[in-house]
């Protein structure tokens, strides 16, 4: 398939992107440079993307990353504040829903509960009107609309109960059907007008493990069957793998990456594709030139090709670093945690403070040493580009500071339970009462690049290092401080300085926002 956006960016980045310049044969949607705003939240940012005919499509993204909001657009439940939703090459963008040859299928059904199984497959049939050609007095040619027969509603009924494999269940009461039924016949209500496009807004949501397994295998034979193009909501990384043809992963109101679920698992643009996307082990290391790349303190060989001593995001999923025979692997470590998944066991091995994640079928014992290599070809480099601050390795001390890059920085722990503040003795108090004691908590800190404080004098900030580079960016430097461990912090300002100067950071506590890593029920205070 071929690319149809360009995202750039990487670890710790809001990511941008461009359409690119390709042949677009057979598209039935596209979007072009749309955008909604809700007052001053942007919750779809530039959105660029067509679907060909007959595809299944998928937005995945996490919670609030606009993939809805796009759907509810495409629906004409939402209008864009810009750009433009061609159907068929035409701008369909006010067109109202009624109009459009789209039909919607809900997370929460919306069936009738007073209506039986045929009435609310035929509920928007019986609503319908047809145009048909008469002749009217003069004996011109006029065009006038005709309810549906009795007989055509039937047929029609009938031919999307089979499709969806329930043409028993006509006289079924809706209160009588399991929650995979009552999915299937919402299916079948909105394939029941022939619509050219069926948006699918997380429909299996509600279901339990089991039948959303069973269903996602359904639905893709529903597709099959019809050969109708399929938009997919979901937040499910599993149903997009599954199910789709493309997809299209989202975060902020922004495309990260289009392609394959191949593609997408294999080759993701980014730390965010790559982390959302399946289990990762992901690191920041250096492109050392000549196809070799070091991080966990090892230079291990690689197929991508980069500039010489370029930062770079690593990613190694977990089922391709395999065991080797004790000190005689690529890296050496201890294997500290091991859980059974069924299939295989998932191991946590540490490498200095560095932890890697390894699927194998193989039972070993945790506590002892331990060898693992990587094939080249299983390494895969991402390009970083940073627009934001991002440490994913910070945490909480007893001091309820956060540790970043080494250095105690002051933050407002009360940030990880909304609606909080601290007691006394520095536990954080939640709305419900609950005490929370976030002491060695595992925190991902996001800091701007305006909110990086760069001070001349050592001794003033709190974590030290040396500016590596410096970049005119017109109205402003952006600058690159490295520490002695390889930890960078970006700052912008409009100040000049001299690379290979040695200056220290700091970062106001107010401007350190932080996200919990894990449960926050992990902490609670007895």
């Amino acid at each position: 398939m071929e690319s149809r956006a360009s995202p750039v960016g990487v670890q710790g980045a809001i990511f941008c992107f461009g359409v690119m310049n390709v042949e677009k044969e057979n598209v039935i949607i596209e979007l072009v440079g749309v955008t909604n705003r809700y007052n001053d939240t942007v919750a779809v940012d530039n959105f660029n993307f067509y679907v060909k005919k007959g595809e299944f499509v998928s937005f995945l993204g996490p919670s609030g990353c606009g993939k809805t909001t796009t759907l509810r657009m495409i629906a004409g439940f939402e209008h864009p504040t810009e750009g433009k939703i061609l159907l068929n090459g035409k701008d369909i963008a006010d067109l109202p829903p009624y109009e459009r040859p789209v039909n919607t299928v809900f997370q929460k059904y919306a069936l009738f509960p007073h209506l039986d199984v045929y009435d609310n497959v035929a509920f928007g049939l019986k609503l319908k009107r047809i145009p048909y050609e008469t002749t009217d007095r003069d004996g011109n040619k006029v065009t006038k609309y005709r309810k549906l027969t009795k007989k055509e509603i039937s047929k029609k009924v009938t031919e999307a109960l089979k499709i969806v494999d329930l043409e028993e269940f006509e006289w079924r009461d809706i209160t009588t059907l399991s929650g995979g039924q009552q999915q299937r016949i919402a299916i079948a209500r909105a394939i029941v007008n022939e619509p050219q496009i069926l948006l699918l807004d997380e429909p299996l949501g509600a279901l339990d493990l089991k039948m959303r397994k069973e269903m996602q295998i359904e639905l893709k034979e529903m597709h099959r069957k019809l050969g109708i193009t399929f938009i997919y909501v979901t937040h499910d990384q599993e149903e997009a793998l599954t199910m789709s043809d493309t997809i299209v992963v989202m975060k902020d109101g922004q495309i990260q990456q289009i392609g394959t679920p191949e593609d997408i698992y294999n080759e993701p643009k980014n730390a965010f594709v790559a982390d959302f996307i399946g289990e990762s082990n992901l690191y920041e290391g250096t492109y050392m030139g000549n196809r070799k790349v070091r991080f966990l303190n090892h230079i291990f060989d690689c197929v991508d090709d980069f500039p010489a001593n370029e930062k770079v995001n690593v990613v190694v999923r977990p089922e391709d670093v395999k065991f080797a025979e004790v000190g005689k692997g690529m890296i050496d470590g201890v294997l500290t945690e091991k859980v059974f998944k069924g299939i295989h066991y998932e191991y946590t091995m540490m490498v200095g403070r560095n932890e890697v994640t390894i699927q194998s079928t193989r039972s070993m014992e945790t506590g002892v040493p331990v060898s693992v290599n990587i094939a080249p070809d299983l390494i895969h480099i991402m390009k970083k580009t940073i627009v934001s601050n991002v440490y994913d390795d910070a945490y909480i001390d007893n001091d309820n500071r956060v540790i970043i890059a080494g250095g105690a920085f002051d933050c407002d722990v009360t940030q990880l339970v909304p609606g909080s503040s601290l007691d006394e003795e520095g536990y954080v108090i939640a709305p419900d009462g609950k005490k929370y004691d976030f002491k060695d908590a595992d925190v991902l800190v996001d800091v701007s690049l305006s909110d990086i404080e760069i001070i001349d004098n050592e001794e003033d900030g709190v974590v030290c290092g040396k500016i590596v580079s410096m970049i005119y960016l017109g109205n402003h430097y952006q600058v690159l401080i490295r520490t002695e461990d390889d930890e960078d912090f970006v700052a912008d300002t409009e100040y000049t300085w001299n690379e290979f100067d040695r200056v220290s950071v700091r970062i106001p506590a107010e401007k350190i926002r932080m996200t919990l890593r894990g449960e926050v029920s992990k902490y609670v205070k007895d």
